[in-house]
């Protein structure tokens, strides 16, 4: 059985000295639909310029112009490992309506009938004065 013809270098087809991590649209190219880069056998690109796109591509995953991993493969992530990669935070549970402090219904529960009004204190007399009685004048 027959090899498979080589392939070029695209880089030294186009004789280019470096490969630049800002030329997004280029090196996108090279990574494969999970996020990862691309092997050489795959690309088909020469070791020197292998190294230099390893290199342009983390630069372009640091300053945040390629994803570190695709979109459906974050979508599959638990939200714990999805903000440990860098992705956004996992969703905050719903919260409850705001109730007031006094009216406190467990949820699902039918309401509670009101309670009574709270009584106000009496101002406490001194221990040493005499006990006020009532005078019917």
């Amino acid at each position: 059985m027959r090899r498979p013809r080589r392939k070029v270098c695209t880089f030294c087809v186009d004789k280019v000295q470096r490969i630049d991590y800002k030329d997004v649209g280029r090196i996108r190219r090279y990574i494969s639909d999970r996020g990862k880069i691309d092997p050489r056998r795959k690309s088909g690109t020469c070791a020197k310029h292998q190294r230099m796109l390893t290199t342009a591509l983390k630069r372009a995953r640091l300053m945040a112009m390629l994803p570190y991993t695709a979109e459906h493969v974050r979508g599959l992530m638990s939200p714990q490992a999805r903000a440990m990669a860098g992705g956004p935070p996992p969703p905050k549970p719903e919260r409850p309506p705001y109730r007031p402090v006094g009216e406190f219904r467990p949820a699902g529960g039918p309401p509670r009938p009101a309670a009574p009004p709270p009584v106000p204190a009496q101002p406490a007399a001194p221990a040493n004065a005499p006990a006020e009685t009532p005078s019917s004048s």
